[in-house]
């Protein structure tokens, strides 16, 4: 990922924080046809240190976990909030007019080799973990054990494990960082209009630009 110092985050906390919030990424792996990419929720654990583990599963059907070779690194991405940015927004823009639209986005790439597995036992903790974290909070929440036991071990043969020990992880939050200072107040209050999604976008843009005031 192309990562300009005034665009990184290498705190490890902050980017486990990041995945758990973001839930659903991509798993990237090469293999004899090319790459492939299949889309899925994951889990973060922090060991082992310094990056922690992804794990997660894929459909039996699905030809990834067949393909991926085990000799090339895989790659997990996880899109976080982002928006188009209108330079119309910057106050840079009524003095120079040398301005051009954008994209802010926060992302996050794990790297590290994959294994994929199919033990009855593993599976059943994994979808177990991952219900428990998606049902946290809720007041009806499901359990994997209000499932008939027998109907559980039926679908948990038509799904894979995977594991991937991190042993690169990297973030990213373009957040007008690279713009001048001046152009931050306009940048806050117009994703402030622009809807729920913007307006995150816009709390971190502040955020991450409040030393530059």
């Amino acid at each position: 990922m192309y990562l300009p110092d005034n665009f990184k985050e290498a705190d490890v906390g902050v980017l486990h924080e990041t995945i758990r919030r973001i839930k659903l990424g991509t798993l990237v792996t090469l293999g004899s046809t090319g790459l492939v990419a299949s889309h899925v929720p994951m889990l973060i654990d922090a060991e082992p240190a310094p990056f922690g583990t992804l794990s997660g599963h894929v459909a039996r059907a699905n030809p990834h976990w067949r393909e991926a070779s085990p000799d090339a690194a895989a790659l997990a991405i996880f899109l976080g909030p982002n928006t188009y940015m209108s330079p119309a927004w910057y106050a840079t823009k009524r003095q120079t007019g040398k301005v051009v639209p954008t994209w802010n986005y926060v992302a996050v790439h794990a790297y590290g080799p994959v294994t994929f597995y199919d033990d009855a036992d593993r599976l059943l903790n994994l979808v177990t973990r991952l219900t428990d974290t998606h049902e946290a909070g809720r007041p009806d929440r499901w359990h994997v054990s209000d499932a008939p036991a027998d109907y559980t071990r039926g679908m948990l043969k038509a799904i894979v494990g995977f594991e991937l020990p991190i042993a690169r992880l990297e973030g990213k939050w373009k957040m007008s960082q690279n713009r001048p200072a001046e152009d931050v107040p306009g940048i806050v209050e117009a994703l402030s209009r622009e809807g729920d999604a913007a307006a995150e976008v816009g709390r971190i843009v502040a955020e991450r630009n409040k030393d530059r005031r």
